[in-house]
């Protein structure tokens, strides 16, 4: 039993496991949500303005509160936290699939909707961000954050096309519902978790100082601050993506379909992205992280003809393969190089900084490209992803990151704890 647990890796450690269920069923649920937004939206009326204010209703929530997320994270057992995300989220799922499927629903209430989600996400991912090394051995850590993401977008392979099936067989509130099963899923893996005591942290302080010895250990690390902040340029840039793509596809591709495997592109890359970050281990992570991830401007570019939808899936798809690497070698280095009772703060900063200015991109999307033209908006976003990427690695630090070598005797620790 010990040789068939090993050779399962990260996944024959009992903690990382139920976490890794939970979260890859919570995932397969996520990956019907774009769609189900974007056609929600647009099936009531709505229009790229207003899809991009749903979306940004989300991030603007998620903004406002990570950084508190990550101090709660910090002071809390973070799967507890966790626990009551999921709770809030998966209620917030069921309202809306009762306001959709009764036929009642209308842009205020997915934007509403999209708000509450989002604040418990603030509080979600960066308690997520610092459980998973309480899950697995130091060993190990990297292939836990590949596998990780590599739930995520196996089930992002299936979850658009399903998803307009499930649209065009019984509406949009059908997936709302499913999601917030899934969050039921995972609220009880988390439940299950046994985890062993962490390291003594420091005498908890008011929430202030807390925040403000969160922003030390980001500062103290340069290649964190220009890290987070290229983050914030690029995602910013890459927001249009989902507004104007949607857009594209129902008026040029087909609709709902064309959108969906164009989605599935990315599902694809994310799936073939996390099967190479359970192996691959540059020398200098962040360096090549960066350097791959200048691909993620190839979908926006592919939109401007825009291409076939075969086409615009495959750069989708290339986009996601350095994105999901890049974003393993990311966590893996925070989680490292940051102590475990600050990680959660640290976490929240990244969150922060990466997302301030999405919600700009979302709302913008639609405007600018009435204004300024399609073409011109997309070539525009796909060069500041770009300059992005690549002028983060003028900055040392970056280029210097390396890995932290895990001991021997931890590396292949299977123990688990009692209870």
């Amino acid at each position: 039993m010990t040789d068939r647990l090993r050779l399962l890796g990260a996944l024959g450690e009992r903690q990382f496991r139920l976490l890794w269920i939970g979260q890859t069923a919570s995932a397969a649920g996520d990956a019907l949500i774009p769609v189900a937004i974007a056609f929600a939206v647009l099936r009531i009326g709505g229009s790229a303005f207003d899809l991009g204010i749903v979306f940004a209703a989300f991030t603007v929530a998620h903004v406002a509160l990570v950084l508190a997320g990550g101090v709660w994270a910090d002071r809390l057992p973070r799967q507890l936290v966790m626990v009551a995300c999921d709770v809030v989220r998966g209620v917030g799922e069921m309202v809306l699939a009762i306001l959709l499927i009764s036929g009642s629903a209308e842009i205020w209430h997915l934007a509403v909707g999209a708000a509450v989600i989002g604040a418990a996400s603030a509080f979600f991912l960066p308690a997520s961000t610092g459980l998973v090394p309480q899950t697995v051995s130091p060993g190990r850590l990297q292939q836990a954050n590949a596998l990780m993401s590599l739930s995520r977008n196996a089930t992002g392979i299936f979850g658009p096309p399903i998803a307009g099936l499930v649209i065009a067989l019984f509406g949009t509130g059908a997936i709302f519902l499913i999601d917030a099963v899934t969050f039921a899923v995972s609220a009880v893996s988390l439940m299950l978790l046994r985890l062993e005591p962490t390291e003594a942290r420091p005498t908890q302080e008011p929430f202030l100082a807390e925040l403000a010895a969160g922003w030390r250990e980001v500062t103290s690390r340069p290649w964190i601050l220009a890290a987070i902040c290229t983050f914030g340029i690029t995602n910013l840039a890459g927001s249009p993506f989902y507004i104007l793509g949607a857009v594209v596809a129902d008026e040029k591709l087909g609709g709902p379909a064309a959108w969906g495997i164009i989605l599935t592109g990315s599902g694809i890359g994310g799936l073939i992205g996390g099967l190479l970050a359970l192996r691959l281990r540059p020398k200098r992570p962040l360096f090549v992280g960066f350097l791959i991830s200048s691909a993620s401007s190839l979908p926006l570019i592919a939109l401007v003809g825009p291409l076939p939808v075969l086409l615009i899936a495959g750069c989708s798809l290339i986009s996601l393969v350095a994105i999901e690497l890049a974003n393993t070698w990311w966590f893996t280095m925070l989680q490292q190089h940051v102590p475990e009772h600050a990680r959660s703060r640290v976490s929240s900063y990244d969150w922060l900084v990466s997302l301030v200015f999405q919600p700009l991109g979302f709302i913008l999307a639609g405007p600018l490209a009435e204004e300024l033209g399609l073409p011109a908006t997309l070539l525009g976003a796909a060069g500041l992803v770009l300059a992005g990427n690549l002028g983060v690695l003028l900055v040392r630090a970056v280029r210097e990151v390396r890995w932290v070598e895990a001991p021997a005797d931890l590396t292949t620790n299977l123990a688990e704890p009692s209870g």
